[in-house]
């Protein structure tokens, strides 16, 4: 198994008061059996497609046609928001970092805000004949997204000619008519076919994050047994021995037992701060419904050691912590003798800048802990696809098990439709000129 999880000091007898009591634990711990029991019929009767995922490969043919010909773009441009976003940002972090530099591969830009100000900077940095776009919308009605593609692809036409601008782009969309489909469809453009059967931010293992990618030169394959490999383990074990399982009932546990309604997510590992964000929208969207779930936060060690720490060491005991580790003890560059002459840095002597990171990840954990804080640490052997399809599965199966826990749904968004009818009842009052 590629991730360590240790939970002990989550627990009374680690941390005081504010840990949780084994026996009343076990009571919420049971309560997940069902959960796993279910999510493997589900996998054996193969009715329900994220689960599929791990060990699917037919699926990855058009989408290795499509990166061959985007990556020969000095840059990529992925139009996207949320769900449509955060999978692929995640995933193509590893090709942008000393964990998997891919060179030769175009620069990705992940534009999933709509401010005009950033969206126009950059295009005008660009060579527009030489840059690739990535479109990507479930629903293919997403206002976002589609004010992106329709502002940007005249301007692509203008700079290299009608045919020519069609071969600069790519669509995910689901298979039926829609906006952006048609859009797509009326000037010749390629569309993949979005699984209509994987919610959005479950779609990070399908071809809506493997797609960027493998534009980033990344392999989806590693990526997918990284997933099944946790999969495998999941649906085959005892709650007790089931990561998944153990931890959604750490936090359920400790938001009915503790009211602790704040989980933090904390890597020690820059190239997984989109990954945070990932795992943000996940949980809140998932949980979030009828008055129950529990708010996340993304932090990133050690910058924010020197920001939330304080907050966390002292505020209020409201947050359930989690940490990611990877060792780091003797990497880096190392501090000469004759750099650290002064004896107030004499401990930094002969030390890696990696030795720095893995004390200081550890005395984090140890002083949440020393503080009654509940905290558990995820450690991985390195950072590579197989580590982030396993780190990836493991938290979707997490929250759907969760969420099976709090009783909600853990597919939909209700209450965001309400926000997005609102919005476009505003756009209509503009251009009615009220």
């Amino acid at each position: 198994m590629s991730l360590v999880h240790d939970t002990s000091r989550c627990f009374a007898e680690a941390i005081g008061t504010d840990g949780l009591d084994h026996i009343a634990f076990e009571r919420v711990l049971q309560q997940t059996a069902p959960s796993i029991d279910k999510l493997a019929a589900i996998h054996e009767k193969a009715a329900l497609p994220l689960l599929e995922l791990p060990t699917a490969r037919d699926d990855l043919i058009q989408p290795a046609a499509v990166a061959e010909r985007l990556r020969s773009s000095d840059q990529v441009l992925l139009l996207g928001t949320g769900d449509s976003s955060l999978g692929g940002q995640t995933l193509a972090a590893l090709a942008e970092s000393p964990f998997g530099l891919r060179p030769g591969r175009p620069k990705l830009h992940f534009l999933d805000n709509i401010d005009p100000l950033t969206f126009e900077a950059l295009l005008r940095t660009l060579d527009l004949s030489r840059t690739g776009f990535l479109v990507v919308s479930k629903s293919g009605g997403t206002a976002e997204t589609l004010m992106q593609f329709l502002t940007v692809l005249p301007e692509v036409e203008r700079a290299i000619g009608r045919e020519r601008a069609a071969e600069r782009f790519a669509v995910i969309t689901e298979p039926h008519s829609n906006p952006l489909r048609r859009a797509a469809e009326k000037r010749g453009i390629e569309i993949l076919d979005h699984d209509a059967g994987i919610g959005g931010r479950y779609s990070a293992l399908s071809l809506v994050g493997l797609l960027p990618a493998m534009i980033a030169g990344l392999d989806p394959i590693p990526i997918r047994q990284g997933a099944a490999e946790v999969l495998d383990q999941a649906l085959q074990s005892s709650p007790r021995d089931c990561p998944p399982a153990f931890g959604a009932a750490l936090n359920v546990a400790l938001l009915w037992q503790k009211r602790i309604g704040t989980c933090v997510l904390m890597p020690y590992v820059d190239a997984l701060a989109s990954f945070g964000l990932w795992f943000r929208q996940l949980w809140a969207e998932s949980l979030g419904k009828n008055g129950t779930g529990t708010t996340p936060i993304r932090a990133m060690g050690t910058v924010d050691q020197h920001s939330q720490l304080q907050l966390y060491l002292a505020g209020p005991g409201d947050k359930f912590y989690t940490l990611i580790l990877m060792p780091r003890a003797g990497t880096g560059g190392r501090v000469a003798p004759e750099s650290a002459a002064d004896e107030a840095i004499a401990y930094l002597v002969q030390r890696s800048m990696g030795d720095l990171l893995d004390a200081e990840q550890r005395a984090t954990l140890e002083t949440l802990a020393a503080n009654g804080r509940p905290v558990r640490a995820i450690t991985i052997p390195q950072l590579d696809e197989h580590t982030i399809g396993a780190l990836m599965m493991h938290f979707m199966l997490e929250t759907i098990i969760a969420a099976d826990l709090l009783g909600v749904n853990p597919f939909d968004q209700p209450a965001v439709e309400e926000g997005k009818r609102l919005a476009r009842d505003y756009l209509a009052q503009m251009a009615s000129g009220e």
